[in-house]
């Protein structure tokens, strides 16, 4: 199994190619606050500063990649602390909607950023995006995966040729995954708390592992610690400390948000869900669907269906 699919696809995460900034000489572009998606830089050529409040500035040089959280709003510029008439954040807006290019600077063009945007189903409640830090940095590395596909977007912009389209809506999704992989492996202290975290984990990792494998299974701690040949107290002690919950309620969420997806997308009855997601009656099931998401799960249906936006969970 791989329980980093698995999340990605059920929790909607989509990308876009967003704006393109070339500068040079002195200057900066804001980029407000978007409290629904996260933005990803990338530095394809020379060098710029990422700001954001309450952080101290962080230099980025070519290769570089970095991830903002939503609702951070954050500048790019050539020095920390450049304003005025050269950060516009309206033409940065407008630009990122369009996938234009943002042309700044008083100079030659010696900084080229690729901008992209991911968005999430925030009612979902098993997330990876919406956990991360308010900044996510990973700096270049050559050989690596992530150093190549950065590289191949930067080709494909700059040469765009036949299915242009198709191939940079492949390398956004790619971007993303790899910055995840680049991260856990060169940062994994910062991953700790992070659903990312289990994902190196040699007791948690392949838990959840099993967990997605069989989430109908009747499973229990010292069941779970079986499957991988570990100590019950090993698993109970490690699970909490590495992704912050333990093994049940991370089982209890996931089959939570496998019962939302099968009432949004099949006509499969409560009947048939209920024993799919670990069950035995459809009252306790109805009972946990209705704690996880605020309402039973025909009125989510119901409403789904209706066209009513489902609302995210108060402190999600």
């Amino acid at each position: 199994m791989d329980p980093l699919s698995d999340v990605l696809s059920i929790s909607g995460i989509c990308g876009t190619l967003g704006a393109r900034v070339e500068a040079g000489g002195n200057w900066a572009t804001a980029f407000a606050d978007v409290p629904d998606g996260a933005a990803l830089h990338i530095v394809t050529a020379g060098s710029a500063w990422l700001t954001a409040p309450e952080r101290d500035p962080l230099e980025l040089s070519a290769g570089d990649v970095v991830l903002v959280g939503a609702g951070i709003p954050h500048t790019l510029g050539d020095a920390p602390g450049t304003r005025g008439s050269r950060c516009d954040r309206t033409a940065t807006a407008r630009a990122t909607l369009a996938g234009e290019v943002i042309a700044l600077g008083s100079g030659p063009v010696t900084t080229r950023i690729v901008s992209l945007a991911y968005v999430c189903d925030r009612t979902v409640l098993t997330q990876v995006l919406t956990g991360l830090p308010d900044v996510v940095h990973v700096a270049a590395t050559a050989g690596t995966c992530l150093d190549d596909t950065v590289r191949m977007l930067g080709n494909e912009l700059a040469t765009p040729q036949v299915a242009t389209t198709a191939v940079l809506n492949s390398l956004v999704d790619i971007v993303l995954v790899q910055l995840f992989r680049a991260w856990t492996a060169d940062r994994p202290a910062a991953c700790a708390g992070t659903w990312l975290a289990m994902a190196g984990d040699p007791v948690v990792g392949p838990a959840v592992e099993e967990l997605h494998a069989d989430p109908a299974r009747g499973w229990t701690t010292s069941s779970l610690a079986a499957a991988i040949s570990v100590s019950r107290a090993t698993l109970a002690r490690r699970f909490p400390a590495v992704i912050g919950t333990t093994p049940a309620a991370y089982l209890t969420t996931w089959r939570m948000d496998l019962a939302a997806a099968r009432l949004r997308q099949t006509l499969d009855p409560i009947e048939v869900i209920a024993p799919a997601v670990g069950y035995l009656s459809v009252p306790a099931f109805t009972r946990a669907f209705t704690r996880a998401h605020g309402r039973t799960p025909g009125r989510y249906r119901t409403e789904f269906r209706a066209g009513v936006q489902p609302r995210e969970r108060a402190g999600a």
